[in-house]
């Protein structure tokens, strides 16, 4: 099966929004957002690839943002339309994060690429779409790239929640018996990394990091706790992950991560 359809078959019967609404997904969101908002300029333009059903795409654009967006999956593209309120300065498009030929270069200030990786599984496929995503960015303009941390998948999929036997990925190969480093296929639907892999990707590339933010930290692992809190405790924590979500012992501890680049 190509990963084309493995994804088609995922998103088409999975609830992408929830996962961001709850309270303990938010945290991701949020983070996310804090770190958008922070280099958005009024008349900006913003350009999403692989938008899903448009829960950062919507949320500027109801901001008065003008948002282009590229999205694979004809699920979620109905999902998104459905999700466009009137005034909204937004357009919609199926595309590839592979191929934006349909896109003229220079074109954006904020180019955002949080899902596009997380289903890429070849370092000459994961380079071609930051490629893509630079070639599109005005110079100056700043590029958001997320990835799935192998780690704290690991922790929490794992010896956590024990969605995932180790021992039994150790015996099939997806998991290095002695670095815990995971191998990923495209029937896994999402490429596992670590910050060296991502290092190593960027190196090619000439542009500055700006951030390297461990965007949902330890809120994976405490879901249920999370959820449970009355909103005072929640916006304390959320003031914790803030301070701390790019300090360099804590990185590693994540399920999602975000690299934010200046072209």
């Amino acid at each position: 099966m190509e990963t084309n359809q493995y994804l088609i078959d995922y998103y088409s019967n999975y609830d992408e929004d929830s996962r961001l609404t709850k309270k303990c997904g938010t945290v991701e969101f949020l983070t996310t957002m804090r770190y958008i908002e922070k280099y958005l300029k009024p008349g900006d333009r913003v350009l999403e690839i692989g938008a899903g059903t448009g829960r950062y795409s919507h949320a500027l654009a109801r901001q008065g943002y003008s948002v282009d967006a590229i999205e694979l999956v004809e699920h979620n593209i109905e999902v998104f339309r459905k999700n466009t309120l009137e005034g909204e300065h937004i357009s919609i498009a199926q595309g590839n994060a592979l191929d934006l030929s349909d896109l003229a270069e220079n074109q954006y200030d904020i180019t955002l690429l949080l899902g596009p990786l997380y289903h890429l599984y070849t370092e000459e496929d994961k380079q071609q779409a930051i490629r893509e995503a630079i070639r599109v960015t005005k110079p100056g303009g700043i590029i958001f790239a997320a990835y799935v941390i192998s780690d704290g998948c690991l922790l929490n999929e794992g010896f956590n929640r024990s969605n995932i036997n180790v021992a039994e990925y150790i015996r099939d190969g997806l998991i290095d018996p002695e670095t815990f480093a995971a191998k990923s296929q495209p029937k896994d639907l999402f490429e596992l990394v670590r910050k060296e892999d991502i290092d190593h990707l960027m190196s090619v590339f000439p542009v500055t990091r700006l951030h390297y933010v461990a965007t949902d930290g330890c809120a994976r692992f405490m879901c249920e706790a999370i959820d449970a809190m009355d909103n005072e405790t929640f916006q304390l924590y959320l003031k914790y992950h803030f301070t701390t979500c790019e300090r360099e012992d804590l990185l590693g501890v994540t399920n999602h991560a975000v690299d934010i680049f200046l072209k």
